[in-house]
């Protein structure tokens, strides 16, 4: 099994959730965060409108999910389908494995 962490621009939440679901997985996790990267931070107005400064950091969404080796690649295509437009900033997966789950309600383990 393979742990999918997907950290992409909050505009792009809905997208890459349907494109997830799209595939047949149906554990998600999303998780509200800030960061910094390779993408431009937003520029915010003062109080009085008066001047700019720049965000010190980007709104972000963690989208996580654990799913069967076979999946990985179509979950991964699907991801930069939907979330790629070639700028910096667009977000980053990473892909990394999973020993075993245990399902806390029932105690089993799955491998």
């Amino acid at each position: 099994m393979k742990r999918i962490e997907t950290i992409i621009p909050n505009n792009k939440l809905n997208l890459v959730v349907s494109a997830i679901e799209d595939i047949g997985v149906g554990g998600i996790t999303i998780t509200d965060s800030k960061g910094r990267g390779k993408g431009v931070r937003p520029s915010l107005r003062s109080l009085r409108g008066t001047s700019k400064q720049q965000a010190e950091y980007n709104s972000l969404a963690s989208v996580m999910t654990i799913v069967e080796d076979d999946k990985v690649d179509r979950i991964i295509d699907a991801i930069v389908g939907v979330a790629s437009t070639g700028s910096s900033g667009d977000g980053m997966i990473f892909v990394s494995h999973i020993d075993y789950t245990v399902d806390i309600q029932t105690k089993q383990r799955k491998s």
